[in-house]
């Protein structure tokens, strides 16, 4: 009796928050034309053309450097051999080493993954310079090209680019970007077919994801990696996205880095049907989105259209205070989602901040103190999101605990 009395005590000091639900329908227009940036926390939506730029300098301090190209982009490192500038021929295009932007993190371009030791340069110990050794080639959509070689790096970048006129390459244009322009910006963007410096890119504290086409590794049908590009969404740094718990007896999981990378949400929340040659959008499938002020936001998406006219909707919750994050001890914290719960079907969400043999366990007791459900939890670093199907217990008042370690933490549960 005595054990009942602390549990009922503990389900009537207890209150619910309710979150609320934001609908968005954003359009990236036909052919995905517009690269669309959304802001959670201001429900802002910013849009840009999307072959408006086709060089990207990363600015964020006078020693950051690293260089990525539009999607729309094809590019090659066609030479190590700056002597070779004058006589790059675009006949050997088959010759050429093909180069991606990193889908992980944003400073991994295209252009850092040439053969130099920088990727377009080496360093010089001398003046403390990063000189460019490669030439590069870009081929646009309509089929011309231009070659690129970034010649020096020392607190910004110096280029210089000629384009391919159909027989004979124009005239060489060589541009200084600084990294102190657009202090606000992560990237200083150029247009090489425009020749001149653009915005291509909200401020960087202004946006959590961004809708675009970016390459990314798929498996073909004959089971091997290929890169192709695909629609999808990104994320700012500083974000991090619930990574679904597996299964027991799926693939280690052990060393997990994923759920901070670009591409944590990436393109698969949508599949295309053969039978009805439209994209089908799992609704059940929620994203978890944690900031690095601590907020966390419930994404799921609701529909999306393809190219025909790039026409997206997503919805999102707040649930920062009715998810209700608690401390277990200094190495992990947890919520609970939704609660109360309409199909008794809930979501543990959980940050381990930092890798512990401790093991972590989540348990439910009704209130008269019998444990009716018990699972064990990753311990690796990383932030969780683990689906709890509960259909199997009787609509009531239950109390989830929540153990790390010798650390508990207990939490009112509403089942209906």
């Amino acid at each position: 009796m005595k054990r009942t009395l602390q549990f009922l005590c503990l389900i009537c000091s207890c209150t619910t928050i309710f979150a609320q639900e934001t609908e968005v329908s954003l359009t990236m227009a036909p052919s995905y034309a517009n690269t669309i940036y959304y802001d959670l926390d201001t429900k802002t939506v910013t849009s840009f053309t999307a072959d408006a730029w086709d060089v990207g300098f990363l600015r964020t301090s006078a020693m950051s450097m690293s260089i990525r190209t539009n999607s729309l982009i094809e590019v090659f490192e066609a030479s190590n051999d700056t002597d070779d500038w004058a006589t790059i021929d675009i006949t050997n295009e088959e010759n050429w080493t093909p180069l991606y932007n990193g889908d992980t993190d944003w400073t991994s371009g295209s252009i850092d993954r040439g053969s130099a030791t920088y990727g377009w340069g080496e360093y010089n110990i001398t003046n403390h310079h990063v000189t460019g050794s490669i030439i590069f080639i870009l081929k646009f959509t309509d089929g011309t090209y231009a070659k690129f070689i970034n010649e020096d790096f020392y607190g910004g970048y110096t280029f210089r680019y000629a384009t391919w006129d159909g027989s004979a390459w124009s005239e060489d244009t060589t541009e200084t970007i600084l990294n102190t322009e657009n202090e606000n910006n992560r990237f200083n963007y150029y247009s090489i077919k425009e020749g001149s410096k653009v915005v291509a890119e909200p401020n960087m504290d202004a946006w959590h994801l961004v809708f675009t086409k970016y390459y990314t590794d798929v498996e073909d049908n004959e089971g091997n990696t290929v890169k192709y590009l695909v629609t999808g969404t990104l994320i700012n740094e500083g974000l991090t996205v619930a990574v679904n718990e597996e299964e027991e007896d799926t693939a280690d999981t052990t060393n997990l880095t994923y759920s901070e990378a670009t591409n944590s949400i990436g393109y698969g929340w949508k599949s295309f049907s053969m039978d009805t040659f439209s994209y089908i959008v799992d609704e059940n499938k929620a994203y978890y989105i944690k900031s690095e002020e601590g907020s966390i936001y419930r994404l799921v998406f609701t529909s999306f259209e393809g190219s025909a006219t790039g026409n997206l909707a997503f919805k999102f919750d707040d649930i920062t205070n009715s998810l209700s994050i608690d401390d277990v001890n200094e190495s992990i914290s947890f919520g609970i989602y939704p609660n109360p719960s309409s199909d008794k079907k809930i979501n543990l969400v959980y940050d381990v901040n930092t890798l512990t043999t401790d093991i972590n366990e989540v348990e439910i007791y009704a209130i008269t103190g019998a444990k009716v459900f018990s699972s064990t939890l990753k311990s690796n670093t990383g932030f969780y999101n683990k689906e709890l199907h509960l259909e199997n217990l009787q609509s009531g008042v239950y109390v989830l605990k929540f153990t790390s370690g010798t650390t508990s933490i207990t939490r009112k549960l509403i089942l209906n």
